[in-house]
C-alpha cells in the first residue's frame, strides 16, 4: 500500500501533547503519514508575544489541509484551543474533533468546536481517515466510546 500524506494542524492543549504522536502512530498502520504544522515540543516556539503567536499560528493553519482538535478533559478550558478552532473556520478549514485515546467518559467540548466543529468521532483510524479523505460523507458527532451524540447544532436549530 502506497503511504498517503496529509498536511494537517493539531491543535491540542499541551499537557495532552504525547497523544500527537499516538494519533500520527495510529494512522500510519493505516498507510498514512500525518504532517502536523501545530507548535509542540518536536518544533518549539519560545516566543511570548501574543500577537507573534497568533500570526505563526494563522500561518501554519493555514497551510493545512484539515484541522484536527484532540479533545481530553480540560481541552474545553483552554483559550488558544478555542482561538485556533475561530481561526480555521474563519479560514474554511474541515474541522475535526478527535478524543483522546482512552477517553471513556463525555467531556465538555471547546466552545468553538461546538459552533464550528464538522464532525467528533471516537479513537478510531478508519472513522479519521474517511473524515480526512471525505468532505461529502455525513457529519458524525460521537461520544469518546464511538456512540451517537446530538451535535451541538440540533439543540439550537427549527422547522419553518
Amino acid at each position: 500500500m502506497k503511504n498517503k500524506e496529509k498536511n494537517v494542524f493539531i491543535s491540542h492543549y499541551n499537557k495532552d501533547e504525547k497523544q500527537i504522536q499516538n494519533l500520527k502512530n495510529l494512522l500510519s498502520k493505516k498507510g498514512y503519514t500525518i504532517k502536523n504544522s501545530s507548535i509542540d515540543s518536536t518544533k518549539p516556539n519560545r516566543a511570548t508575544n501574543p500577537e507573534y503567536i497568533k500570526r505563526l499560528l494563522r500561518l501554519r493553519i493555514n497551510w493545512a489541509g484539515k484541522f484536527i482538535v484532540l479533545i481530553g478533559k480540560n481541552t474545553h478550558t483552554r483559550s488558544w484551543v478555542d482561538w485556533e478552532i475561530q481561526k480555521a473556520h474563519e479560514k474554511g478549514k474541515k474541522i475535526i474533533g478527535v478524543y483522546l485515546n482512552g477517553l471513556k467518559e463525555k467531556v465538555k467540548l471547546p466552545e468553538n468546536l461546538n459552533k464550528y466543529g464538522h464532525e467528533v468521532l471516537a479513537w478510531n483510524s478508519d472513522a479519521i481517515i474517511d473524515s480526512l479523505e471525505n468532505n461529502e460523507r455525513t457529519p458524525q458527532w460521537q461520544n469518546p466510546d464511538g456512540t451517537a451524540r446530538e451535535s451541538y447544532w440540533k439543540n439550537k436549530t427549527s422547522n419553518c
